[in-house]
């Protein structure tokens, strides 16, 4: 097996996930066009659009349920299940989890495990000092950020998952599920949906793309591939998908340029800077959006090389990767998604 098959210019574009375009056929009946939903959630803009119902009850629980999954995963929002965690009262111990959290945690800490620390859900000591989502992140001090990096270790952590608790063994240690959470999240709206009768529905959570089932005349759904740093009308690619997520990760989301340098959001636990490893940025095709919202995260961390091997491990997962000359990597199967017209 090839392991970069194909490389391909792309004259300074990267790629970003934008939202769904669903073209409707000429001729089509009111029926072709979905009803939706928006709203600021998880940090992000949520857009859940429904195909096959006219039922707007489903909407309303839909972002229900959203508004639910962020109360437990943010660790801003204070009374959170993460934000509890983080601001326990005994620096070490052992806490008790919902379910959720304990389905999370697992999946989190098994691609923590794999990919050998890379990605690792103990950053947030140096998530919350960098701080990306303020209003004018700056550099921190050299000596905040090895303080702050000291602190980052998920083999300090123990998952329980027969008794739903996870235990602390130092006191420094606090997660952000940042990198995986709007993937499960995704998931479980779209289980939501199919229990609801829906079979034909997109769910885009900020760029992280799950698609329910086709297109109501049974065709794929289409989804934009963004350029980086430009409009989100401004599509470099699209993808035709059914039933899968598409999730990318790259150096133009949650980022500030400081003295001529980019700075992004994926920081490197073992630097505590933010990752410098060549790449732009890693698109994942993946059956579950958790699984896609990690190895984006995951693959990017690992770099071209050990994230393409890593992808190429694993069965129905698909990747692009862009480097910094503007090369596009694809492992095998994924040009099989791009649309050619």
């Amino acid at each position: 097996m090839k392991r970069f098959p194909h490389l391909v210019p792309v004259l300074g574009a990267a790629i970003l996930l934008a939202a769904l375009c669903f073209i409707k056929p000429p001729g089509g009946s009111p029926a072709d066009v979905p009803i939706h939903r928006s709203d600021f959630l998880l940090n992000t803009f949520v857009d859940i659009a429904i195909y096959d119902s006219r039922d707007e009850s489903i909407l309303d629980g839909a972002m229900a349920l959203c508004r639910e999954y962020e109360n437990r995963f943010s660790r801003t929002l204070s009374g959170s299940e993460v934000y509890r965690l983080n601001h326990r009262e005994d620096a070490t111990g052992t806490y008790p989890l919902s379910d959720d959290m304990t389905d999370l945690l697992a999946t989190a800490l098994y691609y923590c495990e794999r990919s050998g620390g890379a990605f690792d859900i103990t950053t947030e000591p140096l998530s919350s000092l960098w701080n990306f989502s303020g209003t004018s992140p700056s550099v921190p001090p050299a000596e905040a950020i090895e303080k702050a990096r000291k602190k980052v270790d998920y083999k300090k952590l123990r998952l329980d998952g027969t008794r739903s608790t996870l235990t602390f063994l130092d006191p420094g240690t606090s997660i952000d599920l940042g990198a995986i959470a709007k993937g499960y999240i995704a998931d479980q709206l779209k289980a939501y949906l199919l229990d609801s009768g829906v079979e034909s529905a997109m769910i885009n959570l900020g760029g992280n793309v799950l698609c329910v089932g086709s297109r109501p005349d049974g065709t794929p759904f289409t989804v934009g591939l963004q350029k980086p740093f430009a409009d989100r009308n401004e599509t470099f690619a699209q993808v035709e998908v059914s039933d899968l997520s598409v999730v990318a990760s790259g150096v133009y989301e949650r980022h500030f340029v400081e003295d001529g340098k980019n700075y992004h959001h994926i920081l490197d636990p073992s630097t505590g800077y933010p990752y410098d490893n060549g790449l732009i940025s890693v698109t994942i095709l993946s059956e579950r959006s958790v699984d896609g919202d990690a190895l984006s995260t995951t693959c990017f961390s690992l770099g071209l090389s050990r994230g393409m091997e890593l992808v190429e491990s694993m069965d129905g997962v698909y990747a692009c990767f862009i480097d910094e000359d503007y090369q596009i990597h694809y492992s095998d199967g994924m040009e099989k998604f791009l649309r050619k017209d």
